[in-house]
Order: structure tokens, then C-alpha cells, then sequence
């Protein structure tokens, strides 16, 4: 039961070349920072990757993408990072975009077993008809297309509606990050930071978590577990340096 590693190196070992990876976060806030350098020093290319949005530059998965490392991303966000947009308007890298919700209820119907949901975010648009580009050529011609999804109406809320069907994200690892973990998995989300890390957690069939504090079984509290042990495979903690260092994507200041 006890799924504390010794190291960050270790924890991600044997992420292979072409893997998929959900990640938590959402811009730099509960990012697994930490997790994603090891992967960056393991030397891993072809990654796939979903998460909420590919950080920014030379942040979070901004270093997996200055690198080359990725191949793949799906994200419901795409901006605050240059290198990103080179390398996806160039032909390098495949861009699926996915409303927000609906790459949250992805993630968790992976992990819950549903193979895929009806939902009316992008009816009538283009994520339900098709069309978007997934992958340009060096040329800026679009060579890879979104397909078309089936579509359903249904009248369960009133009115007939349209509803897109979207299949579950199931992926193999997925690095999160939490404030409090004990040893046998269980994950505690400080405030926000809770974001896309329970979603992305449920879907890896490897989950890695670094924390940072530590606790033994029992510590906490059932109500304060924000996503249970039975989800967690690997738990890495990190050391005081690496818990408290944590970036603000823009800071603002106030003259007093």
C-alpha cells in the first residue's frame, strides 16, 4: 500500500517514447512541475498530451514543447505561449482543441468507465460538422481536419436540442500535483489548484503525484481527501525548495 518513490526520476522511469500523458493544472497554478522536468531529463519525444492548456514559455509543458518533445496535444487553451503557435501554425504539432467542460468530462468519464457522453457544447459549430484544423504543413495548408461527430437531439430539458457526442480521454500516465498526499495515495488540492488534477488523475491508467507535504495513512481527514488513493499508483514528495517554488503567470502590482 505504500506508494511513495524514492525519486522524481524514478517515478517516471518508464514513460516510453510515444506515450499519452494527462496533465493537471491550468496555466501555472497546480502544475506538476516537478514531474514534467523529469520527463523533460528522461528524454521521451512523440508525447501525446492532454490537458487544459500547453503552459507557457519555458513553463510547465513549455519545456516539454521548446524541446520538441510533443507530438499530440489536446487543450481548451493554447494562448500566452509563442512557441506553441510556431510550431502548431509550422506543420510540427498537432492541436486538437476541446471546449473546457467538455476536456474536463472527457477526462472523467475515462476514468469512470463511460466511453462517451452527448453534451451541447459545439453543436452547430464546427466541433460537431468538422473541419478544424488539427495539423498544417510548412506551407500553412491544413493536412489533418477535425472529423465530423455524431450528433443527437433530444428533448430531456425542454425543447429539442442538438447534442455532440465525445468520446472519453482514457491515457496512459498522468502527472498531477497536490498539496497533501499520504502514502497510500489519497490527494488533498489546495483551493484552486484542484483544477484539471482530480479530472486528469482519474484518466491515467499510471497516475504520479508529487506532493508537497507528506503525511501518513489516517492524517487526513476523510472529508479533506480530494481525490482517493485507489486513482494513485506513484506518489513523489518534494523537497521544501521545490514545494514552495511556484510561479504567478501575471503578476500585478499596486503602488500604496
Amino acid at each position: 500500500m505504500d506508494k511513495v518513490v524514492g525519486s522524481v526520476a524514478s517515478a517516471v522511469a518508464d514513460i516510453p517514447k510515444g506515450a499519452s500523458i494527462a496533465v493537471g493544472g491550468f496555466g501555472v497554478c497546480g502544475i506538476p512541475s516537478v514531474l514534467i522536468d523529469a520527463v523533460r531529463e528522461l528524454g521521451v519525444d512523440e508525447l501525446e498530451v492532454f490537458s487544459n492548456n500547453a503552459g507557457i514559455d519555458d513553463v510547465g509543458l513549455g519545456r516539454l514543447l521548446a524541446d520538441g518533445r510533443l507530438r499530440r496535444v489536446v487543450a481548451s487553451y493554447v494562448g500566452e505561449n509563442a512557441e506553441f503557435a510556431r510550431q502548431y501554425l509550422g506543420g510540427d504539432l498537432e492541436l486538437e482543441l476541446t471546449p473546457q467542460g467538455t476536456l474536463a468530462e472527457r477526462m472523467r468519464a475515462g476514468g469512470s468507465g463511460i466511453p462517451g457522453f452527448y453534451t451541447s457544447a459545439g453543436a452547430g459549430t464546427q466541433i460537431a460538422e468538422g473541419g478544424l484544423p488539427w495539423r498544417f504543413d510548412a506551407d500553412g495548408d491544413v493536412v489533418k481536419a477535425s472529423p465530423p461527430k455524431d450528433v443527437k437531439v433530444f428533448s430531456t430539458f425542454g425543447e429539442p436540442k442538438g447534442y455532440v457526442l465525445e468520446e472519453a480521454i482514457v491515457a496512459d500516465f498522468a502527472l498531477v500535483r497536490a498539496a497533501v498526499g499520504d502514502r497510500h495515495g489519497n490527494l488533498s488540492f489546495n483551493a484552486s489548484a484542484r483544477n484539471f488534477n482530480p479530472a486528469a488523475a482519474m484518466c491515467g491508467q499510471i497516475v504520479i503525484a508529487e506532493v508537497e507535504r507528506l503525511v501518513e495513512p489516517g492524517e487526513l481527514a476523510p472529508e479533506d481527501i480530494d481525490l482517493p488513493g485507489i486513482y494513485v499508483h506513484r506518489v513523489v514528495e518534494l523537497s521544501p525548495e521545490q514545494a514552495t517554488d511556484k510561479l504567478i503567470e501575471r503578476p500585478a502590482f499596486t503602488e500604496r
